[in-house]
């Protein structure tokens, strides 16, 4: 996976086809389905970010959305905006050869659907992967899902060469609005990923796992039914820090990603990236300053310490500094 080029106009006539024809770009979910698509199902599967003739120096890129309750608006407000993230990144050059994944989390304890993890693309593929990802809308009503899951997968069932070549870390970001699990349960991930665990695996643990190989936050955007809550975003900033990311609005979270990916490779500051957002037409400039300023404080805060290095870091570590 991970070949190919995206194309803009590729993805405006597929648009304009569903608009013409009627068609949702999420039509295997609006079809009624309510099992993993083949191709998103995590059982079994190892996801790859891999080095080409194509793109020889790939960057690992996964944004992974809770698609439960308030938040299953999420990959329909991220579908459209995927022209400007892909812009950004690519006529930019915040990222050299982006590779980038969508997957999905519910609640692994009541869910039909609760993990489903797409394949890492440098084309009009994600757009695909996007598209058969089931809206689940439903969840615990408890203020937790399994993002546990979700990071168990992250670390352990990927593979990238931007680690395995080059000792960088990749870019994880999951948006969401509720607590995880305090741990992997070892059943769930014998149920969905296939692979028997001797003992559950506690939640700190998964996190330092995860946060070694990639740039992991944690997106809290405004119109969720916990946004703002107090609660939500101390569980995630003991976990990740600054890491943990408020945005007063939902439209600007393409943009906040492309940005913090551009920070993170040092192809940009965040006044020079506001720039460009201003330039490319954006309207979210004010939401991705005050969604990044923290993280760009900061970076400021740890001197010379580079953005990305072959330097392991924890949970712990990511509180202490901030990598941008």
């Amino acid at each position: 996976m991970g070949s190919g080029m995206w194309s803009t106009d590729v993805y405006d006539a597929a648009d304009s086809y569903r608009r013409a024809t009627g068609k949702s770009a999420f039509s295997y979910s609006d079809s009624g389905a309510r099992s993993v698509h083949d191709a998103l199902d995590p059982r079994g599967a190892v996801r790859e970010s891999r080095d080409s003739a194509e793109h020889p120096q790939s960057t690992a890129i996964s944004v992974l959305f809770d698609v439960t309750g308030s938040m299953g608006h999420v990959p329909r407000t991220l579908q459209t905006k995927l022209p400007q993230l892909l812009g950004l990144l690519l006529r930019q050059g915040y990222a050299r050869d982006p590779q980038i994944m969508f997957g999905a989390i519910g609640d692994a304890t009541c869910d039909r659907v609760p993990l489903q993890v797409g394949q890492f693309e440098s084309d009009n593929r994600m757009d695909d992967d996007l598209g058969r990802i089931v809206l689940e809308g439903g969840g615990g009503g408890q203020m937790t899902e399994s993002y546990e899951l979700a990071m168990y997968f992250m670390a352990r069932r990927t593979a990238t060469d931007c680690w395995d070549r080059r000792g960088r870390r990749g870019y994880l970001f999951i948006i969401g609005d509720e607590l995880a699990y305090p741990r992997v349960d070892r059943r769930q991930v014998s149920r969905l990923i296939g692979e028997d665990l001797g003992e559950d695996v506690p939640l700190r643990q998964i996190v330092d796992e995860v946060t070694r190989r990639w740039d992991t936050y944690y997106l809290l955007p405004a119109g969720s039914h916990y946004a703002g809550n107090a609660k939500v975003l101390d569980f995630w900033r003991d976990l990740l820090g600054q890491n943990a990311v408020v945005l007063d609005d939902l439209d600007a979270v393409c943009e906040t990603i492309a940005l913090t990916v551009g920070l993170g490779e040092q192809a940009v500051d965040l006044d020079q990236g506001l720039a460009d957002l201003k330039r490319a037409g954006s309207t979210a400039t004010g939401t991705v300053s005050r969604a990044l300023a923290p993280l760009n404080a900061a970076r400021g805060q740890v001197g010379a310490l580079p953005a990305q290095s072959a330097l392991p870091a924890t949970g712990a570590g990511a509180r202490g500094v901030t990598r941008l």
